[in-house]
């Protein structure tokens, strides 16, 4: 193989991939980048086993061929040298010569034989999407995934298409995020993404340009593209196992709904949140007329209470939630007002907007 590159593309093509690149790996192969040259381009493939990612940049391609080399190194070479432009040599003993003005590097790499292949997906399961919508739906739901480990199954966000409609939920048995986005789709099925390829994929995701998803038993593929350029590919293993009934948990009919500001609901839970600790973290929410009190009281620590005019004409009556709980979704969304669902202070709490967006969010004990 024999290319020269332009530092920024390949700079931009290692960015995208070497994320998933794990440090600690019994198979060497997999502390490489798998780079294949040919039709003036460069594709650039890392892999854990689990979360592959594989991008392609323009080159000028002297000899077609392909190699591995270690990503990480290589990135620290690449990202030093003060030169715009980059000639790799590749010899048949998987030894790569890189020369850019007065730099020489001679970097030792692995058989592109021993890299893993990648699976192959048919075409009847598959939608396509605006990046920029599925990019607003993972950051609505990825702060609700669990990280409790003996969890599994909750270890993700869950995928189902049905009736024209992807559904988006995440969930870690205290608080429920759910998004939904009408889809022209024929295909039906659900999957669980798992929460590093959940990471990755906000990363890579464009404000431009669509997305092909494509989903086996077992694995699921995300392209993305923009203006008909090969763009950048994530193929992640599913979570196996059954997603719980999420509907179960969604409260049928509220006793009081009420308007919110976002941003000062926001900023003041912020600053209640300010007066917990960590073996006392709750908030109260008192509801009377035309007022909202949020008071936070600590024994250790001392107490806040801040005050927001709102309006509502309902019962006097509290409850507590985690106020960091309540910030996760507030944070997340971008409307200007929010609609907060009540029943009673022991049943969970519901934060709609005018929009397919949901959180669930159980409430805690007053003390």
């Amino acid at each position: 193989m024999k290319i020269t590159i332009a530092k920024e593309q390949l700079i931009n093509g290692l960015q995208a991939v070497q994320n998933v690149v794990s440090t600690r790996t019994t198979l060497p192969v997999l502390s490489n980048v798998l780079m294949k040259a040919e039709g003036g381009r460069l594709e650039l493939t890392a892999t854990d086993l689990d979360v592959t990612v594989s991008c392609s940049v323009e080159a000028q391609v002297h000899k077609a061929g392909a190699c591995t080399l270690p990503v990480k190194r290589l990135f620290g070479i690449i990202r030093e040298l003060p030169t715009a432009d980059i000639d790799l040599d590749v010899d048949d003993k998987n030894i790569c010569s890189l020369r850019a003005a007065a730099s020489f590097y001679k970097i030792h790499g692995i058989s592109a034989e021993e890299f893993p292949p990648l699976p192959k997906f048919k075409e009847n399961k598959k939608i396509n999407l605006a990046q920029d919508k599925l990019k607003l739906m993972l950051r609505r739901t990825s702060f609700a995934i669990s990280t409790d480990e003996t969890r599994y199954v909750l270890n993700g966000i869950f995928f189902t298409l049905k009736e024209d409609k992807l559904t988006m939920v995440a969930t870690d048995g205290r608080r429920l995020a759910m998004a939904e986005e009408e889809m022209s789709s024929v295909c039906q099925g659900d999957f669980i993404v798992p929460t590093k390829a959940i990471n990755e994929l906000g990363r890579l995701l464009q404000p431009t340009g669509d997305v092909e998803i494509k989903f086996t038993d077992n694995q699921v593929s995300f392209t993305m593209t923009k203006d008909s350029n090969p763009g950048v590919l994530l193929i992640s293993k599913l979570v196996e196992g059954n997603f719980p009934n999420y509907k179960q948990v969604i409260p049928a009919e509220a006793k009081e709904r009420i308007t919110l500001l976002r941003e000062e609901l926001q900023q003041a839970l912020h600053r209640a949140e300010l007066m917990t600790s960590d073996k006392s973290n709750s908030v109260k929410l008192a509801f009377s007329k035309d007022n909202l009190a949020i008071t936070a009281n600590t024994p250790d620590v001392g107490e806040g209470r801040e005050s927001i005019a709102i309006n509502y004409k309902g019962k006097e009556f509290a409850i507590a939630f985690n106020p960091g709980y309540l910030l996760d979704p507030l944070k997340a969304l971008e409307t200007d007002e929010v609609y907060l669902e009540l029943i009673d202070e022991l049943s969970p709490g519901v934060v709609r907007v005018n929009g397919p967006f949901l959180y669930v969010l159980m409430p805690m004990r007053m003390s």
